[in-house]
């Protein structure tokens, strides 16, 4: 993994670390590394971006980077990640671009680049755009002239930029082509947490017949993820009990995943749907080798339950992009993470909140059964998450103590359970993860592995 991309692209604090100036490097370099040996003789670039205040400064940068190595851009404006990803597929660009930092706090952006195929770049790929820029700042300042030795269009070569006004329109018409279910009669609560899904989402879902309230979908550049969203699900929880609703639906900033709640306000996560959707095309025939793909953080019971109806699961590395890769090598047609990150990889290259959201209401539909019925398929062993803050994230691996509370928590867990540690890709933390039948065991372990963390490490 390269210095500046973490596990969803490159992130920061928005005009600090991630400057106009880096993301300026970004878009000069990235086209050089992905559009080489580009057969069109004007490469094509699809760069859309979330609601965030900083969104227009870093587009203006990195379509400067862009057109100044002679790549045409395609700006699309605020749209859902995977719908950046579902146009430069379908419009046939040549490489696409998303400006956005997910669910991180409003002041944090990112930039992560697509493949033309809609494709997360691969490791190797993204660490040749990271030597690029080292070499052009070997002292860590981003000055960034003639004598960086790569080609410098000028006249008619340079790059020129277009707005797509059509691109909301296109994405909502993919968006209901992937179902053939009549939403009538369903009444869904959407938090759409100020972010990139405040139009996609209720629009789609009222187009089928659903009857929606909309929560949080008046971005001003500053309020996204504000106690919305996809991390505050008790906000559309309640949502869902004042108005009575069948369910409720929570994205996060890019719309990527989506937390759904049941109609008594209970939690249903990616593992929940996976499970729900898993089952059904299971049902019907339809589940590509009869496994889907889940990550090291998905609960062992969703393991148990696909096993139980014939099915199995195949366990990656956590990120959406491992998944991904999972199940293009293996042929699989759904997997995803317990934070909501879905793939429906029939329909779409990557984690998809609005795609999901419509998946899971066919399921419901289909079946005419509440989501908390649909849910109950899935049997969780109890589980604990606990994030500790540390002023060096890459520390904890050779620190003695950490390592040593961590083999101590694996014997008292024993092989009924397991504990993962890591470090963000996107944060300054350590994430700490236990799972196991025994709640409180599990709850002691991750105390004791955590205060070590935080002692040793901690800010």
């Amino acid at each position: 993994m390269s210095s500046l991309f973490g596990t969803d692209g490159v992130r920061g604090v928005a005009n600090r670390e991630l400057t106009p100036e880096l993301a300026y490097a970004l878009g000069r370099y990235g086209a050089y590394v992905l559009l080489e040996g580009c057969k069109a003789r004007r490469p094509r670039v699809l760069v859309g971006r979330d609601t965030r205040i900083s969104g227009n400064m870093l587009e203006a940068a990195l379509t400067a980077g862009l057109t100044s190595m002679g790549a045409d851009v395609l700006l699309v404006g605020v749209l859902p990640t995977p719908g950046v990803a579902y146009l430069t597929r379908a419009w046939q660009a040549d490489a696409g671009v998303m400006i956005s930092a997910s669910h991180n706090p409003i002041e944090d952006n990112g930039i992560k680049f697509f493949s033309g195929d809609g494709i997360k770049l691969p490791d190797e790929v993204e660490e040749e755009i990271d030597e690029l820029i080292g070499k052009a700042a070997p002292d860590g300042r981003l000055f960034l002239g003639p004598e960086d030795g790569l080609p410098r269009p000028v006249g008619k070569d340079v790059g020129r930029v277009s707005v797509r006004a059509d691109a909301l329109d296109a994405y909502v018409g993919f968006l209901k082509g992937t179902i053939d279910t009549d939403l009538s009669g369903l009444k869904v609560v959407v938090d759409c947490g100020h972010g990139a899904a405040y139009q996609v989402s209720p629009r789609v879902l009222r187009s089928l017949g659903a009857e929606v309230i909309t929560l949080y979908d008046e971005p001003d550049g500053t309020n996204i993820n504000v106690k919305c969203g996809s991390t505050y699900p008790q906000v559309v929880a309640a949502a869902v009990k004042e108005h009575g609703a069948d369910l409720g639906i929570a994205h996060d900033g890019d719309a990527d995943r989506v937390i759904a709640v049941d109609e008594h306000g209970r939690i249903v996560d990616g593992d929940h749907i996976m499970v729900i959707c898993g089952l059904y095309l299971l049902e019907q025939g339809m589940l590509a080798k009869n496994r889907i793909a889940v990550t090291v953080y998905s609960n062992l019971g969703v393991k148990a339950a696909l096993q139980a109806a014939g099915g199995d699961v195949v366990v990656t590395a956590n990120g959406d992009r491992y998944v991904l890769e999972a199940m293009r090598q293996q042929g699989l047609n759904l997997g995803g993470e317990q934070s909501g990150h879905v793939i429906f990889l029939d329909h779409n290259t990557t984690g998809d909140g609005v795609l999901t959201s419509l998946q899971l209401l066919k399921v419901l539909r289909k079946k005419g059964q509440p989501l908390s019925v649909l849910a109950d398929q899935l049997q969780k062993y109890p589980q604990l998450l606990r994030n500790v803050k540390v002023t060096d994230k890459d520390a904890w691996e050779e620190n003695a103590r950490i390592q040593g509370a961590i083999s101590s928590a694996e014997e008292q867990l024993g092989d009924k359970g397991r504990i993962f540690v890591r470090a963000s890709g996107t944060e300054p933390l350590i994430r700490v993860m236990a799972e196991g039948p025994d709640y409180d065991l599990v709850e002691k372990v991750v105390i004791e592995v955590a205060e070590t963390i935080a002692a040793e490490l901690g800010v």
